[in-house]
Formats: C-alpha cells, structure tokens, sequence
C-alpha cells in the first residue's frame, strides 16, 4: 500500500525530519514539501494525497485554518511545538498530534494509524471513491476559485501539467495532473478512456470503433484504457 504523503511547515529544519522520516517508511511516498499553506493548495489540486504533515503556526494561513478551509481533506497529522493546540486539533478529526521535536518512534506511531485506517478501508470496501457526496468540485482558475457541477461536465482533456474541463456551456483550465484529478472524481460518474482523457460516462452518444461520442467532440480511446472501458458499457447494458 502507498500512502501519499505532503509536508506543509514553514521551518526547513522541521521538514528535513519528517521528510527523513518518510524515507525510513516503505509505504510512504513524499510528493512534496512546501512552507505555505497556499503552496499546499497548489499541490492538493495537482496531485493525489492521502496524507498531509501539517504544522498549526505558521505565517498568513495557520495549518487550523488551512484544514478548515478544505472540503474533503486527506488524513491530517498535525505538527508543532506548542501542546495548547492539541484539543482543537483532535477537534478537527486529525490523525495524531506530534510535538517537536518529533521522535523517530511517536511518528512511527502516528502514521501507523494512517496505514491501518487505510489498510481496513481497502478490505471493506470503502465506497468514498464510487458514491458522491457533493454534486459539486471547486478549481482554481484564472486567479479566482470556480465551482463546477458534476453533472455539467462533458469531458476533461489532460495538457501537460494542466487539464482543460469542458461543461456544456464552457471549459476551465487548472493546474492539475490527470493522475490527480482522476482519484478526486466520482468513479461512478467518469471514467478515464485515454492517457489525455476523462469522459463523463452519462455524456455518451455513441460509441464507433476507437472513437466516442460526446456532444460535438469524438474522444479517442486508448489502447491501454480500452477493456476496462468496455467493460463500464457492457454494465450499462449498452451493448447485447
């Protein structure tokens, strides 16, 4: 199992710790480190994280209102020198609470709480990434955050680091990842049929050979998506 790991601190010291401490996990990756809660923004709508190291004093944003600030944030391990803030912390449905400077085995600790939870989701079956609860997502785009329906999605196409969402109206680009934007979606509403590709499965007109209908648009599905894409149509009942 991979825990996907981002270390929000603005003292270098203190993420040079934790980071260490990552490397010493096999199942924690670091996607990143950053000093601001704005840079945290930047990577959590970029990429797939599944937990963050997240310290509460910092400049501008402290790390409460930061997580206060997310709608449906990952798992949460607060770091800090100062202990007054643990109740509000545990208030908030973090993880664990570390106090610097943090020893090696309370961090153990702490993210084996994490591997666990995440390990007995997988083996119940969670439903978080196949049901829906919002209608909605938000994006940031041209300098102001966006609110965008799922139901009015018609496909998204990846460029490079950012992905262009067109809805039946207009488009919206971000700076994201297709690998980061696929995981946040509900799985039951889209299906990624190309390296380039996300399409909302309700938005189907018609499906000829390689190619797929939708609006105005014919949405090519690749080599490697191709299976598990006919295998969502043969569900539908789409094909006899």
């Amino acid at each position: 199992m991979e825990i996907r790991c981002l270390i929000v601190d603005d003292e270098p010291l203190a993420r040079d710790v934790i980071e260490n401490y990552i490397g010493k996990v096999s199942e924690l990756t670091l996607i990143g480190s950053c000093n601001n809660a704005v840079e945290a923004f930047e990577y959590l709508h970029k990429d797939q994280i599944d937990l963050i190291f997240l310290d509460i004093q910092m400049p501008e944003i402290t790390g409460v209102d930061f997580l206060k600030s997310l709608n449906n944030p990952p798992a949460v391990i607060f770091t800090t020198a100062y202990s007054e803030y643990a109740v509000e912390g545990f208030n908030l449905n973090v993880a664990d609470y570390l106090l610097k400077p943090v020893p090696f085995d309370r961090f153990l600790k702490a993210v084996n709480k994490v591997i666990e939870n995440a390990m007995e989701k997988n083996l119940n079956g969670d439903s978080s990434s196949s049901s829906t609860p919002d209608e909605y997502m938000f994006i940031k785009t041209d300098k102001k955050i966006v609110k965008i329906k799922y139901n009015d999605i018609m496909y998204i196409e990846g460029l490079k680091d950012y992905v262009m969402i067109y809805t039946k109206s207009e488009r919206h680009i971000t700076l994201m990842t297709m690998k980061g934007l696929e995981a946040k979606l509900p799985s039951n509403m889209f299906k990624r049929v190309h390296k380039s590709y996300i399409i909302s499965i309700d938005k189907i007109k018609s499906i000829l050979g390689n190619l797929i209908e939708i609006g105005e648009k014919h949405v090519p599905i690749g080599k490697m998506y191709k299976e598990e894409f006919f295998k969502i149509v043969e569900k539908h009942n789409l094909i006899k």
